[in-house]
């Protein structure tokens, strides 16, 4: 959701993904402390410093992180930041011109059970009434408001790509032991994959290997398209930290991170809610597996995913103004957004 006022020069994001360190004038993020011997610290990254605190004062209770991510994930969390938010629009001390604020709601079940499933339609309904709660806020403060989702989760559970397994079987990724567990060698490794539901880039030590690579992947059924260097710079996506190999999944399957077969040489974090060590999205996280309090690894239970552009896969969006021209996907309802904000500013 993006609240804007009619000034434009304050900025506020509220559980905006990867917001630490950017310069907004206020942020609140979770941050937790991850305990040396196991376990971790709840706490939220804030600034001003002392928002966090006011928050919880106002709304009589903490943002929950286990309500944000990992088998307890739950809808509940946006209701929270929804209030959060409608408190930090009432307040002029923090009340910033333009708000960007985060509602994960509909994440969690949709990966779980799939988006047809009633547990699906729950999040959606808990969802609008966070929604009502900031278009009235929104209305009173003097605020415009545009809802957006740049992703549509969709069905999964044709089958799950490994291309870590394949890099890893072939002598192209590198791992080494550490007691009975294998762990990655980055520095070592020739190919490894970040992956992240339906797409996965593919870097390599050396980019002259990227043929003989997309050979090794292209055999697994999954995979619906593989991007090369070239195809990568003709489509704008050659970025510096970009990949030299771009995945895609073909319709109803996802990319997993895992390189090994014998579970007992899984690493030690891949049984953990741990976003920092694994090479990329595991939503797996969700499921709590065995042993208790462990995560699962069961990729079949995974019956919601997204990422590939397609028919019915289009940005959604509504707004309490009308843009100059109607946007046909996500880069133009950015630019239909700094359009108008550079209108009214």
């Amino acid at each position: 959701m993006v609240g804007v006022s009619r000034q434009g020069r304050r900025v506020g994001l509220i559980c905006w993904q990867q917001s630490l360190g950017e310069s907004a004038d206020l942020i609140l993020s979770p941050a937790p402390i991850h305990r040396h011997g196991g376990g971790m610290i709840q706490s939220c990254y804030a600034w001003p410093r002392e928002l966090e605190a006011d928050l919880r004062e106002a709304l009589g209770r903490s943002f929950n992180l286990f309500h944000y991510w990992g088998p307890l994930a739950s809808p509940r969390v946006s209701h929270w930041i929804a209030e959060a938010t409608a408190e930090i629009m009432t307040r002029s001390r923090y009340a910033p011109d333009l708000l960007l604020t985060y509602l994960p709601a509909l994440d969690y079940d949709l990966q779980r059970y799939g988006p047809e499933d009633r547990r699906a339609r729950r999040a959606l309904e808990q969802l609008r009434g966070d929604l009502r709660l900031l278009l009235k806020t929104a209305a009173v403060m003097g605020y415009e408001v545009l809802i957006a989702g740049d992703y549509a989760i969709t069905r999964c559970g044709a089958g799950v790509i490994l291309p870590n397994r394949r890099l890893a079987e072939s002598e192209w990724m590198a791992t080494r032991r550490v007691g009975r567990m294998d762990y990655p060698d980055y520095f070592r490794s020739r190919a490894f994959t970040l992956v992240d539901h339906e797409v996965a880039w593919v870097y390599l030590q050396d980019p002259r290997d990227a043929d003989a690579v997309r050979t090794i992947l292209a055999e697994d059924p999954g995979i619906g398209s593989i991007l090369g260097p070239q195809e990568l710079e003709a489509r704008g996506w050659g970025h510096s930290r970009a990949g030299d190999l771009l995945l895609t999944a073909r319709p109803g399957w996802w990319f997993a991170y895992p390189w090994w077969t014998d579970p007992a040489r899984a690493p030690e974090f891949d049984r953990h809610v741990d976003i920092h060590n694994k090479p990329g999205y595991d939503p797996c996280e969700l499921f709590f597996g065995w042993p208790p309090l462990s995560v699962s690894r069961d990729t079949s239970r995974i019956q919601g995913t997204h990422g590939v552009d397609g028919p019915g896969r289009e940005v959604a969006w509504a707004a309490t103004w009308t843009p100059a021209t109607v946007p046909e996907n996500w880069n133009g309802l950015v630019s239909a957004v700094r359009e108008w904000m550079e209108g009214v500013g």
